[in-house]
């Protein structure tokens, strides 16, 4: 058994049950796992928490009794989950799983940007590495960022990253001049405002859900634009039968789940033939990867002691505000 690969490298038991085995070793090792909307089906149906990157580092943070936290998502959502429960042993099956909005944010050159413009107050997405986090007086979630920055004064100056795309949002219903990083995640840039106009031609009824991280083109063309909690509640609320969902395709499960006598079309890229968009990074996650997770306890989180306050204080202020 090895974790060379970023990943435990052991054989699975052949034959074996393995959503009944890792019930079972959730119980005797005393862990919760924790998965995010975008995981496949199968992970999200064994998870005792399913939701997005806010919810999730609300659950984190009122985990007291659990010795293991495992963290089913991408490598900064288990950071935070360690920066929130720093005695607890935090797991995430597959180390490789990072995030492409976060790796467009160096911290090096994160904190050059903030030194040459002086003055600003440095509000965060929460997909950005805990050196990013360290330089930060605020993260933010897609579901909380307008709260959050309404809540600072009009006249603050304000530096918004990495997602270039939120925070033009953010700007648009604010009416604030944010200075951006200019970063963005490969899934959310990648849809097409000219296929889901193609939809919206063939499904006229359907109501369009888009993800902030879309580009400009996209939320206006939505009937809501939200986190993936916020997509979620609005078709669960809504009326409507149809629904075309620009984000990834991860969400529909949850979808179909809740509202199992409405249809959810999922938006596809703009260089692609295929019926979806999905997150490579967020499907490195696998039963069987969870299994041997629980099994060795391998891999786990760390986080360098000297940053870890830093990277705290401002994900804190975030579950303040939330």
């Amino acid at each position: 058994m090895t974790v060379d690969k970023g990943y435990v490298d052991a054989p699975v038991p052949e034959g074996i049950d393995l959503a009944a085995e890792i019930r079972r070793l959730k119980k005797e090792k005393n862990a919760v796992v924790l998965a995010h909307y975008y995981q496949n089906g199968d992970i999200q149906d064994i998870a005792d928490h399913v939701g997005d990157s806010l919810a999730m580092a609300q659950y984190a943070a009122t985990l007291k009794d659990a010795k293991i936290i495992v963290v089913c998502g991408v490598h900064f959502m288990g950071e935070t989950a360690k920066l929130l429960c720093p005695d607890k042993k935090v797991l995430i099956p597959d180390m490789n799983a990072g995030c492409s909005l976060a790796d467009s944010c160096p911290p090096d050159a994160f904190e050059a940007f903030i030194k040459a413009h002086p003055g600003h107050t440095v509000v965060s997405y929460v997909n950005t590495s805990v050196g990013v986090k360290a330089l930060t007086d605020i993260v933010v979630t897609s579901g909380n960022a307008r709260k959050v920055i309404d809540s600072l004064p009009a006249d603050e100056k304000i530096i918004f990253g990495p997602d270039r795309n939120l925070g033009n949002y953010i700007n648009s219903r604010t009416g604030r001049s944010m200075l951006l990083w200019d970063g963005a995640c490969h899934v959310h840039e990648l849809f097409s405002a000219e296929k889901i106009a193609a939809l919206k031609e063939a499904h006229p009824e359907a109501k369009v859900l888009v993800h902030p991280e879309c580009k400009r083109a996209l939320t206006l063309m939505a009937d809501c634009v939200g986190s993936t909690a916020a997509l979620l509640d609005y078709a669960r609320k809504s009326d409507a039968k149809e629904f075309i969902v620009a984000t990834e395709s991860g969400i529909l499960h949850e979808m179909r789940r809740l509202c199992p006598d409405k249809t959810f079309i999922p938006a596809p890229p703009s260089d692609s033939t295929c019926a979806c968009n999905d997150c490579a990074f967020m499907k490195l996650i696998t039963m069987e990867k969870l299994y041997n997770t629980l099994r060795y306890e391998l891999p786990e989180i760390h986080i360098d002691p000297a940053i870890a306050d830093s990277a705290r204080r401002p994900i804190e202020r975030m579950l303040s505000l939330s």
